[in-house]
């Protein structure tokens, strides 16, 4: 019997995907729970939209950032902790200092959390493409340089084998330049993050919610757009630590523009 218009379509529509390099049809996004950022992000099949899953995404950062990587991995930690909370999460750095209770204390399920240390940046490719096949993993961060067509080619591969979701931090952990190459990225999403003033604690004592100044540049199926996030899902146990800020089922939450414009000008008039 002749297939009708219908299936013929979704092969085609299948087709197309693996040829461009994309995840599978079904895999589905994740939404960052923004309604902002969201907006921003391509559709799913359910029709929601969000982080896509089954893909790999970048996230860069400028100046001292591209060597410690603290405000990137804060972003990349919450904004995939749910997906962490379906499977194992595999961190493959070069430079030991992943503090994980630090991640814990923000919400991710540092429990499932298996870090892996790499000699080289080829070797935290390698480990992220084995770890991506494996059954049970749903996640996978990977420290490195800004990676070539493709090595970022293969990683998307190994995404679509069980569509697992992956984050390569553009991190050069001992210093040295950027690698110099072309504007085409095998990337679903590229995210450019740097650390943002805090906002003081409503007791007056303590730390504020960690805030982070997050662009995303470039998304296939979306649009680029800038915002200022802080962490939802804080905890701490005593004076000088963390609270709870909400009970927000999201680990980020957007700051209010009309917000940061009062501190800025309160921060004018101080200075």
């Amino acid at each position: 019997m002749a297939q009708g218009p219908a299936p013929r379509i979704a092969d085609l529509a299948a087709r197309i995907a693996r040829i461009e390099g994309g995840a599978r049809p079904d895999a589905g996004v994740i939404p960052l729970g923004v309604p902002a950022i969201d907006a921003c992000l391509p559709g799913g099949s359910l029709g929601g939209r969000g982080l896509p899953l089954g893909r790999w995404h970048e996230v860069a950062a400028d100046g001292m950032e591209t060597e410690l990587s603290a405000a990137p991995a804060l972003f990349a930690g919450l904004a995939a902790s749910p997906l962490a909370r379906r499977g194992e999460a595999v961190w493959v750095f070069r430079r030991d200092d992943l503090w994980a209770p630090g991640l814990a204390g923000l919400g991710f399920p540092a429990a499932r959390l298996v870090q892996v240390w790499a000699r080289d940046e080829a070797e935290v490719l390698g480990v992220m493409e084995d770890a991506l096949a494996t059954p049970g993993v749903s996640v996978v961060f990977g420290e490195a340089g800004t990676i070539d067509l493709t090595a970022g080619r293969r990683l998307q591969l190994a995404c679509e084998r069980r569509g697992s979701t992956g984050f390569v931090l553009d991190r050069r952990p001992f210093g040295g330049e950027a690698k110099r190459l072309g504007p085409g990225t095998a990337a679903a999403t590229r995210w450019r993050v740097a650390s943002a003033p805090s906002a003081p604690p409503a007791e007056g004592v303590g730390l504020g919610a960690p805030r982070l100044a997050v662009t995303l540049e470039r998304c296939r199926g979306g649009r680029p757009g800038a915002w200022i996030l802080e962490a939802a899902c804080v905890y701490g146990g005593g004076p000088g630590f963390y609270r709870e800020a909400s009970d927000d089922t999201h680990p980020l939450r957007l700051v209010a523009p009309l917000g940061d414009r009062q501190l800025a000008t309160a921060g004018r008039r101080a200075a």
